[in-house]
């Protein structure tokens, strides 16, 4: 009896076993022919390989730190290109045509959106690169407007003149006791002392001779990075619940970055106040901060003129400064680029010199008498003679095409639209137009795309534009960069000094290559070694 019961036991034990393993090899038949089918409706498709559920994260996170090259791949390939995503669908785009719809003919439909907003709120607020409709209208009037102005321009330019000459300074010193410099790290030091005074009127002093460390410019990078991260880290909003990892490490960036600029808007604002109580207007400041105090009044919170400000240092700092190495590499990359360049700048010095019969100091014999030929120099430098150096406009614009300083810049979508390739794009995704891509592409420069040759932007002898559409390093339509003319103005400025007076060599066996952030910044920075040009 006991020897049946077993025996039935054991017999219902098996038959459960093998309805089990039916059900778990059916599921798994059931699962595999999924994925099979859904590979075999993606076999035709141009783009990376997608999974079911996962989309083409796998492929995505694999590429991260090459991912502007892996686009350019699928982008030469198509020119619109569809990226399904756990949580979202990116496409991609790289055909002006379809760029001019998203930025300009139906621009209303394409915001920054809420997804961009909620991964860069903690840095930039509400600041005008981080919202949408009215607020974005009333910040974008005022900024229109403080452009324009000449005493912001006059500003600027005394201000670059000044940074710039720092710099030189830092690079005559290197050049006679033969030492290494991090060419990106001291274009950092110079725009970020340069937006700060103009954007907070402030010295920060963070490019003085001893290239001392800066608690705000260290935690504004580290910010950077870290919201950059969280466009394919899933779980970042967890992990800010929890405040543990990466977002543990991003409150205390942001309160360094806070603690730093309320403290110079406090102190701005009661400077305003002091000079409007004695009757000494004139004594207020030109920068940035002190129009917007001006302009606002009593409806400019603390909270507002942060976001401001710091939206006006990520615009005129890390971008200036990547885009300055960038072009120094270029330039020390192409020989034939900088004697060219050389040879310009050299020309318009001996040029003006004659104008104002002015006799022009030597400059190699030791560091005083270098920086006192450069500031005899950088004295002939002012925004309408910068303008007249057609090949130096070349060379950074071109530059620009290749290495952009914003190499994507990704939109929301509200409704449903068709772009005018034909791509169907859907409500609650993402339309990220690419300026990296698209320098590259030769449906859209031809077949020598690839290469650097500032000689492209010329006609006649004379700088032809390109479509912003095309040329996107500025963004185009509405929300075009109202700091352009800035930007090149200090670009200009600073490589008409040093590329005059200098000549760059990369340290044997430094690795150049870009790092994965909101800005095409250098991974390993610039290292390199300086000559002095007579």
């Amino acid at each position: 009896m006991e020897e049946e019961k077993s025996l039935s036991l054991v017999s219902s034990f098996s038959d459960t076993y093998r309805n089990n393993m039916g059900m778990l090899m059916l599921v798994c038949s059931i699962l595999v022919s999924w994925i099979f089918m859904h590979r075999w409706n993606q076999r035709k498709k141009k783009g990376p390989k997608t999974w079911p559920l996962v989309g083409a994260a796998i492929e995505q996170f694999m590429n991260y730190d090459r991912m502007h090259d892996w686009l350019v791949k699928y982008l030469s390939e198509s020119k619109t290109v569809v990226v399904p995503m756990p949580f979202a669908t990116y496409t991609y785009i790289a055909d002006p045509a379809n760029v001019e719809h998203v930025l300009k003919t139906n621009f209303n439909n394409y915001p920054k959106g809420e997804v961009y907003r909620s991964y860069m709120e903690v840095l930039l607020g509400e600041g005008i690169f981080n919202v949408d409709g009215e607020l974005w209208k009333r910040q974008r009037k005022t900024a229109s407007f403080e452009f324009a102005s000449r005493n912001l321009r006059e500003f600027s330019n005394k201000v670059f003149r000044e940074y710039s000459l720092k710099l030189s300074s830092i690079l005559s010193q290197a050049s006679f006791l033969n030492q290494q410099v991090d060419m990106q790290e001291l274009f950092m030091r110079m725009t970020l002392d340069s937006i700060c005074k103009v954007g907070f009127g402030v010295e920060i002093g963070t490019l003085a001779p001893n290239l001392p460390e800066n608690g705000f410019a260290l935690a504004f990078d580290t910010a950077n990075i870290i919201v950059t991260l969280r466009f394919i880290d899933p779980l970042w909003k967890i992990k800010k619940f929890l405040c543990v990892g990466s977002e543990a490490q991003l409150d205390k960036t942001i309160k360094t970055i806070d603690d730093f600029t309320y403290s110079v808007i406090r102190r701005r604002k009661a400077e305003i106040e002091e000079a409007r109580a004695t009757g000494q207007e004139d004594k207020i400041k030109h920068d940035i901060l002190s129009r917007f105090i001006e302009l606002g009044g009593n409806n400019s919170t603390d909270k507002s003129l942060r976001d401001v400000v710091l939206n006006f240092v990520i615009a005129g700092r890390d971008t200036t400064a990547t885009t300055l190495s960038w072009a120094i590499y270029m330039i020390m990359t192409h020989d034939h680029v900088a004697e060219k360049l050389y040879l310009e700048l050299k020309t318009f010095e001996e040029d003006r010199a004659k104008e104002e019969n002015v006799s022009l100091h030597q400059c190699d014999t030791d560091p005083e008498s270098l920086n006192q030929r450069i500031m005899q120099f950088a004295k002939l430098l002012d925004k309408d003679s910068l303008e007249k150096l057609h090949y130096l406009h070349a060379v950074i614009t071109e530059t620009l095409r290749l290495y952009p300083a914003v190499p994507q810049d990704p939109k929301g979508i509200l409704e449903d639209d068709v772009l005018p390739d034909g791509t169907e794009v859907k409500a609650g995704g993402m339309v990220t137009y690419v300026p990296y891509s698209m320098g590259r592409m030769e449906y859209n420069w031809g077949p020598d795309a690839a290469s650097f040759k500032p000689e492209r932007w010329f006609k006649d002898e004379s700088i032809q534009n390109e479509s912003p559409f095309k040329f996107t390093a500025f963004q185009a339509g509405p929300r075009i960069c109202l700091g352009k003319d800035s930007a090149y103005l200090q670009m200009r400025m600073a490589l008409a000094i040093l590329c005059r007076f200098y000549k760059f060599r990369l340290v044997a066996g430094h690795p150049v290559k870009y790092r994965m952030m909101t800005i095409l910044s250098m991974a390993h920075g610039l290292k390199l070694t300086i000559e002095r040009r007579s």
